[in-house]
């Protein structure tokens, strides 16, 4: 199974360690692309640091950001399960997992990024600031930047197993599974329902939604389940507690109750 997850805004700040290697990154079919964003990022934000800062979509109190992109070379690194942070990486809780489970998160997570493309959670890379919606001034929107590596080198990365595709819309841009890949491949949503006088609202909820993700995903890894379809998916985190829809094209609808 490979588990596609989005970044998170928050990551912890690497106090030593080497700096990024980009040749011993995983997917070394992105080093090219990954060189080429690393590059003009660091670039721009060395260069001209307001202009940085507007291509970026940083507010006055993040300015800092840019000048810890100049240095994203020799910055220290963390292991990217180490790094991301946020309501979705908390609720997976990666570094309490068992042995086992953290051998299957090491083997079946990846992590997109504006800039790295996608990394797994042994990739040491440092703390940066560039989304998947940032349109620099050479690459362009970086969505549509990775778009032909990504298709390159995830079908193989995918291998013959199960897509738990659980990423943002703007992440999700950069690749779409596509012909037999697309066929087992399976998306979430999580929808918050609240039932008022008898009532049923369903709704997506930011926080529900990350926070659901995060437990659906640490399930599955201490579970130790291997569903190879959605349909299976589906009944495997029915098992595991989840109320679980099945829709159209793969897609599972994750149901989160609240009644008043």
């Amino acid at each position: 199974m490979l588990v596609l997850l989005p970044p998170s805004e928050g990551k912890a700040t690497p106090l030593r360690g080497r700096p990024v290697a980009l040749d011993a990154l995983s997917l070394p079919g992105l080093t090219g692309a990954r060189t080429a964003v690393l590059d003009e990022l660091t670039e721009l934000c060395a260069a001209d640091a307001g202009k940085a800062a507007e291509v970026l979509g940083l507010s006055p109190g993040l300015r800092a950001e840019v000048a810890r992109n100049a240095a994203l070379r020799t910055a220290p690194t963390l292991p990217a399960g180490e790094l991301y942070t946020g309501v979705l990486y908390d609720a997976l809780g990666l570094s309490t997992l068992d042995p086992a489970a953290r051998r299957r998160a090491r083997q079946s997570l990846l992590v997109f990024s504006g800039l790295w493309g996608a990394v797994r959670l042994a990739d040491r890379i440092p703390a940066y600031r560039c989304s998947m919606a940032v349109r620099l001034p050479g690459a362009g929107g970086l969505a549509a930047y990775w778009k032909p590596f990504m298709e390159q080198v995830l079908p193989e990365a995918a291998a013959g197993g199960l897509v738990l595709d659980l990423r943002s819309s703007a992440y999700a841009a950069a690749w779409k599974p596509r012909g037999e890949v697309a066929g087992r491949t399976a998306t979430v949503r999580v929808l918050q329902v609240t039932v008022v006088g008898g009532v049923e609202r369903r709704a997506v909820v930011s926080h529900f939604n990350k926070a659901t993700k995060g437990r659906l995903v640490r399930a599955l890894l201490t579970s130790g389940a291997r569903p190879r379809t959605p349909a299976a998916l589906a009944e495997a985190l029915r098992d595991l507690g989840f109320t679980v829809e099945e829709g159209p094209g793969g897609r599972l609808d994750v149901l989160v109750r609240e009644i008043h």
